[in-house]
């Protein structure tokens, strides 16, 4: 059949930088299998410019498909896109298949398919055993029910869904479609060609907020020397220097962290890598933070979320501000970058809690930093502590981690922005930060440094533009109300394989 991978444009993040782009590695996983089953596999990635939404309908029905596959790892807020999208290439190819992934539509399967006639199948959880399974049945014509991971609209127009798919317990099992993207279309770090990878999915912590640890369901890793392997053959055939690991916790077995770090240092490739994971797994690995180094780790984004203790606990966060600072240290310490987060609209913060963020960011002495929002999910335990919260932005769009979406009952919303650029502004322009920048000597940090700094200042103004000319914030019921009801969703995406 002819398939055809469709990345909507990210109409809302408030962080886009032009040419800072990274390769749709959800559909790269499915575009692999897809391929090797013997179909014909297009990717059409409107996030690249973006596309205009008549643009990138054109370039879909370029490629004559049988099924439109779509997805974007910002599922949330691309949601509202892919209703557009999917309804207008429904108006001028009615025949076609529209199947649709990811986080959000996982979740709210039976929200999406009451709300677009267009879309014919969800795919619920992993897609790489259930989405060639689909495939094969829409081409022998064979009934959708024995499928398990789906929803999917029947004959008659009811609405169906299947018992949850099993977890992958082989990521090695489903190869990536590289062949489907032009390395050349991505780069990222201020240039650099990069791509998104993964080590492993899940994660065992139990933080109240996250969207993605019940998607994953369990964490499970790649082979550690298959994936060196992966790398280095990205960064001698393909030119890749800059590999993002996009795990919510790829540290979270310090064995097979260990073993990935040594295998890649024996492949012996030059290449950048960054990601995320937890202050305290940082903490534990001091004595590993050299082989870090050597394998090429620059930077670990580190999910501070708050600077209090009473709402690390409230949030289930499990680290504590000592260990956070520690972990700050110790990076900066053994030549590598912590870019550190931290989250307003966890706890009912009053104006005298944002002077108390400021001084504790400060005494963390961070070499990066963000703000973000929290968001609630209604597949989280965190909607239930905000379920009777008023929203205050409508557009889903807006749901990017970027903006506030949920108010803070003490304080107006306009208020809340200026204090959290406000606290952005103060500790990157401390004296000690800018110090550093100046008088760092490692080439590769300094440019780190350097074009973090530069990509902020842009990001900043134009959130300030944006919130002061583009947001529209209106009330919009309660959180329970616009997300379509008061009961959490069930948070386990997939089956849970005992283990052996």
């Amino acid at each position: 059949m002819r398939l055809t991978l469709l990345h909507p444009p990210h109409t809302a993040i408030g962080s886009r930088i032009p040419k800072e782009n990274l390769p749709p590695f959800g559909l790269l996983c499915i575009g692999g299998p897809l391929i090797d089953a013997g179909h014909q596999v297009s990717l059409v990635n409107a996030d690249l410019g973006p596309m205009r939404l008549a643009d990138c309908v054109n370039a879909v029905l370029e490629t004559d498909p049988d099924v439109v596959l779509i997805g974007h790892s910002g599922s949330s807020s691309a949601h509202p896109t892919v209703l557009e999208l999917s309804a207008m290439i429904r108006a001028v190819r009615p025949q076609v298949k529209i199947i649709y992934g990811g986080v959000y539509p996982t979740y709210h399967w039976k929200d999406v398919l009451k709300e677009c006639d267009a879309i014919d199948i969800i795919i619920r959880g992993e897609g790489e055993a259930t989405t060639p399974a689909v495939i094969a049945a829409l081409e022998t014509g064979r009934d959708l029910s024995a499928i398990p991971g789906i929803a999917y609209r029947g004959d008659t127009g009811q609405i169906r869904a299947t018992a949850p798919a099993s977890v992958l317990t082989d990521l090695d099992a489903h190869r990536i479609g590289w062949e489907l993207i032009d390395f050349d279309d991505y780069s990222y770090w201020g240039g650099l060609k990069s791509v998104i990878l993964q080590f492993s999915r899940g994660c065992p912590h139990l933080c109240s907020y996250c969207g993605q640890r019940g998607f994953w369901t369990r964490w499970r890793h790649r082979d550690p020397v298959k994936l060196a392997r992966e790398i280095a053959w990205l960064v001698r055939e393909q030119g890749v220097e800059l590999v993002n690991l996009a795990d919510e916790n790829p540290t979270s077995s310090r064995r097979k962290w260990k073993a990935f770090l040594e295998a890649l240092i024996e492949e012996n490739v030059n290449v950048t890598l960054i990601g995320s994971t937890r202050a305290d797994d940082i903490v534990r690995d001091a004595d590993l933070l050299p082989l870090y180094k050597k394998a090429g780790v620059l930077r670990f984004l580190l999910g501070l979320e708050s600077t209090d203790e009473a709402t690390l606990c409230k949030i289930r966060k499990g680290g504590t501000t000592t260990k956070d600072q520690q972990a700050i240290r110790l990076l900066r310490n053994h030549g590598m970058i912590g870019l550190c987060t931290f989250a307003v609209g966890f706890a009912d913060e009053r104006d005298r809690d944002f002077l108390k963020i400021l001084r504790q960011l400060i005494r963390y002495d961070p070499d990066q930093i963000m703000s973000i929002y929290a968001t609630p999910h209604r597949w989280t335990s965190f909607f239930g502590t905000v379920r009777g919260h008023q929203v205050i932005q409508p557009d889903l769009r807006r749901w990017d981690y970027k903006h506030q979406v949920v108010e803070t009952p003490n304080i107006p919303a306009w208020r809340v922005f200026f204090f959290v650029k406000t606290i952005e502004v103060a500790v990157t322009l401390r004296p000690r930060n800018i110090w550093r920048q100046l008088t760092q000597t490692d080439p590769d940090l300094r440019h780190a440094m350097r074009w973090y700094s530069r990509m902020g200042r842009r990001v900043i103004l134009h959130e300030v533009w944006q919130f002061l000319f583009r947001t529209r914030r209106s009330r919009a019921g309660t959180v329970a109300e616009f997300l379509g009801g008061a009961e959490q969703l069930p948070e386990n995406a997939m089956a849970r394989l005992p283990r052996k």
